[in-house]
């Protein structure tokens, strides 16, 4: 354990200690704001004290952003040779994917916390004040965290393949985008029938919509966890495959 979060300290540190790591964070937050205050439909606008914008719109945010955030994981490793340095050290395997899993995750959790000033302010802004439904909201920052995990989980994975960042930054993107919003388009072709049924399942979306009512059910849970192990198992699955 003291392994992995020595390994934990070392990446959150690389990354807050240089420019690109703030950009993304920044721009996440930019982003997010802007959608929230600024663009057509924003909060203010709406008529409804809720956050609901903000969970529309994370997920998108976060097909950029975490890719963004992993795509330097083992990329970066390969292409200086530090690998080989990493892999000298008394790390199993598991301890390196898991060192920078934890890392990757504790800045998508650094990312969302300025977030909660969105909850303060539609919080005192509503009509009463406290109009908001609660539950439903932190049911939603709950199921985006998760989606930030699933997504940081793919781009350790994506990282793993390539020496570049840039290919894994682009492999994170599409495979983000793929399994967050490509079944859920290909489940709408009533031809598909129950099979369409069944690929809604395999996708992201269901379940993040599900958590995000503000129900966590044991089986979204349960994706979501499933997901983050599988994905992790390929990076594992990868990185044997380069040693040998």
């Amino acid at each position: 354990m003291q392994n992995i979060l020595t390994l934990f300290r070392k990446e959150v540190s690389s990354f807050l200690n240089s420019l690109i790591g703030y950009l993304v964070i920044g721009v996440f937050l930019i982003g997010t704001g802007l959608f929230f205050w600024v663009f057509e439909f924003n909060a203010l606008e709406s008529g409804y004290a809720g956050l609901d914008i903000l969970f529309d719109i994370g997920p998108y945010l976060f097909l950029f952003l975490i890719p963004a955030i992993t795509m330097r994981a083992f990329s970066e490793e390969f292409k200086s040779g530090t690998i080989e340095f990493l892999a000298t050290k008394p790390l199993t395997g598991w301890q390196i994917i898991l060192g920078k899993y934890f890392a990757a995750v504790f800045l998508v959790l650094f990312s969302l916390l300025p977030t909660l000033i969105y909850y303060i302010s539609i919080y005192f802004l509503g009509e009463p004040a406290g109009n908001l439904d609660s539950g439903a909201t932190w049911g939603a920052y709950i199921g985006l965290f998760f989606l930030g995990c699933i997504f940081a989980a793919i781009g350790i994975f994506t990282s793993a393949l390539t020496d570049s960042q840039i290919v894994a930054f682009i492999l994170g993107v599409v495979f983000c985008f793929v399994f967050y919003q490509a079944f859920d388009f290909v489940t709408g072709i009533d031809a598909l029938g129950p099979l369409g049924a069944f690929l809604a399942k395999i996708g992201i979306v269901e379940h993040y919509r599900s958590i995000s009512r503000g129900v966590i059910d044991t089986r979204d849970a349960l994706y979501f966890v499933s997901f983050v192990a599988i994905a992790l198992m390929g990076a594992r699955m990868v990185l044997e495959g380069k040693k040998r």
